[in-house]
């Protein structure tokens, strides 16, 4: 399948101070993410999956290694914008991201600087904002509105500029579950429109909804595969003092008391449609 993102030996330092050896926060990093496709990066803090959701559409540019968006290096100040368009951003603070005092104006915002036409973005903004069951706050100010709306509205900003690939740095780390749940249940309607979804998280119960899951530790690649080939390995994940799905803990734990359950029951529904018919 066509590739819309490489990474080739990424490296990524940073320093404290100005006479600190730098650190690195990736180290040479490489692999491939296919177009359509939907993965979710997880990793403790500081284990360099926020700074490699940076570095993919060039908020951050490598200290060593190449990222190419489409045919696009990250590094190539002529096509920064093309890079940008092809791939969108979602932070987890959706403060960051509202830039004006009414809801239509600010997902009109993306568009506006890309210099579409005005006919386009009415269009755009209504779509973006119904695609995230948003439509009825247009004339709303963001301020007044909730966490979780929020998030929807800054989802909405990217969705409008219709890139190919939007990447979600930790969309619902300071949301609620009933938030948490309404946030993921876009994401995945959005990849089911054919957007290729890349989705930073550390909520391992997000992770599983994903195709692939790649587990980042100190700035390297842990594991990469299906949930099912990653989330088998419960113990290598512990060792990097991460927590396994609720469902892939307590199936690990029914399978020390002698119930043979697939590896690949990874969900809650799953255990419990097995459970039930178990026999």
């Amino acid at each position: 399948m066509e590739k819309i993102i490489r990474i080739d030996n990424l490296i990524f330092e940073y320093t404290q101070g100005e006479e600190e050896t730098p650190i690195k926060a990736i180290n040479k990093v490489s692999l491939e993410i296919e177009k359509g496709s939907f993965t979710a990066i997880i990793g403790k803090n500081g284990s360099g999956k926020s700074t490699l959701a940076k570095n993919l559409n060039g908020l951050l540019l490598p200290s060593g290694g190449t990222i190419y968006v489409k045919s696009w290096d990250t590094k190539d100040d002529n096509h920064i914008w093309d890079v940008r368009q092809t791939a969108g951003m979602v932070f987890q603070n959706p403060d960051n991201q509202l830039v004006s005092s009414i809801v239509e104006d600010d997902v009109a915002f993306g568009p506006e600087n890309l210099g579409i036409e005005p006919q386009e973005i009415r269009k755009r903004v209504d779509q973006a904002l119904e695609s995230v069951n948003m439509g009825k706050y247009k004339k709303k100010a963001p301020h007044l509105l909730s966490g979780g709306q929020k998030q929807r509205i800054a989802i909405a900003g990217v969705v409008a500029m219709k890139p190919e690939c939007i990447i979600f740095d930790e969309p619902t780390a300071m949301l609620d579950p009933k938030g948490r749940d309404e946030i993921m249940q876009i994401i995945s309607e959005l990849h089911e429109e054919g957007i290729t979804v890349i989705l930073i998280t550390h909520f391992m119960d997000e992770a599983v909804r994903a195709e692939r899951v790649i587990i980042m530790n100190e700035g390297t690649i842990l594991l990469d595969g299906s949930p099912s080939e990653v989330f088998s390995k419960g113990e290598t994940i512990k060792e990097a003092n991460l927590d396994v799905p609720l469902a892939v803990e307590l199936a690990g734990r029914l399978r020390k008391r002698g119930i043979k359950i697939p590896q690949n029951i990874i969900t809650s529904e799953g255990l419990v449609a097995f459970v039930c018919q178990y026999k």
